[in-house]
């Protein structure tokens, strides 16, 4: 008989896909999936089918994170938009069951590009080029979407969205910091004096980039499907373009300093668009005005340095799962200096 697993109460949670979820009245596996350090996703299989199972981490869970409600809600009210997200089935409250809530979604396989190019995907660089036109499209369908259409105008609050995130996340620092960084303090009065005029409203994905989605496995162009909505929220759509941006490594970059712990060098390869081909795109497609787009970045890499902390230290107490954290070293400080040097060489003096 089938054994829990971390994360997994076995008995519990085959009941409720017993209950829940169509087809789901059999024994089940559970296999962890490769590739997430924020909350933990199982592929579950059990008569012939398969779904994916999303639940928070074990350990060090910061206010406000890893709602396991609001990531069902924002899918649910996507699936039938332009946008392609899994398609969502059962959501479980009852902390009773698994420890924590989590919820079950449609399993959507593709092509996830993490740290390299499959051997055979994507190897001309007319594929890679309409890789980046998708992958900016997917995003301009995103911010196009009418949240309040889609019954999401109390999604979050966009008023004074870039303020509250420079606040909220020196905040997760104090939380979640395993000793002090300079660059950190530097960058929050920095930001604060920097923060441009933002645009109307959109749904934000929080955390949008090659790596949180899903591609044809014979089509490069094609979205398949687009991950973890963990951070969504309403407010200033640039914020994931300025996230997308720091995942990408151009021709020239010193990778092995410049990109720790936030790129891959495959998108240095020829046909990938440069950062400045991403952001001139989007402003394309969207009508936006991208002027302040180093403000963006800044601040993408000072959220991402506070996220990895609260993986470091998570990784710190015994409290991750899986293979991906078997190397962990703490992040933060490279990508805050990363910050530090985009906005010492910004045009925008505030930044400096």
């Amino acid at each position: 008989m089938p054994h829990d697993i971390p994360g997994v109460h076995y008995e519990n949670v085959r009941r409720f896909f017993g209950d829940n979820v169509p087809g789901g009245d059999c024994e089940l596996s559970f296999e962890l999936i490769a590739g997430g350090k924020s909350n933990v996703t199982y592929l579950v299989r059990g008569g012939g089918r398969e779904w994916v199972l999303r639940r928070p981490p074990l350990g060090h869970v910061l206010p406000t994170a890893h709602d396991m409600a609001r990531e069902y809600r924002i899918l649910t009210a996507l699936r039938d938009t332009d946008v392609p997200v899994p398609r969502t089935i059962a959501l479980c409250t009852d902390e009773s069951v698994n420890d924590a809530p989590f919820y079950v979604m449609q399993y959507t396989p593709g092509v996830v590009l993490l740290n390299e190019l499959p051997a055979g995907y994507a190897t001309t660089p007319d594929e890679r080029r309409r890789m980046c036109e998708a992958l900016i499209d997917t995003l301009v369908k995103l911010h196009a979407v009418d949240y309040r259409a889609a019954g999401l105008e109390d999604f979050g609050r966009p008023e004074g969205y870039l303020e509250r995130q420079v606040r909220r996340w020196s905040q997760q620092w104090e939380r979640s910091k395993t000793s002090e960084l300079p660059e950190i303090e530097e960058l929050i009065p920095r930001l604060q004096r920097a923060l441009p005029q933002s645009p109307p409203p959109t749904i934000v994905h929080g955390d949008y980039r090659l790596g949180n989605m899903a591609l044809d496995p014979h089509d490069p162009g094609r979205v398949v499907a687009v991950f973890d909505w963990e951070m969504s929220t309403l407010g200033d759509p640039l914020a994931d373009l300025g996230y997308c941006l720091i995942y990408w490594v151009d021709r020239g970059d010193d990778f092995s300093t410049s990109s720790v712990g936030t790129a891959s060098a495959f998108t240095a390869l020829d046909g990938f668009m440069s950062r400045a081909e991403l952001i001139e795109e989007y402003a394309r497609r969207s009508g936006r005005d991208v002027s302040a787009a180093d403000f963006y970045q800044v601040l993408a890499l000072y959220k991402l340095a506070i996220i990895s902390e609260g993986i470091y230290a998570r990784f710190v107490q015994g409290k991750t799962l899986g293979d991906d954290f078997k190397n962990t070293m703490r992040a933060a400080e490279p990508l805050a200096k990363r910050a530090m040097e985009i906005a010492n060489r910004s045009a925008d003096s505030r930044l400096r």
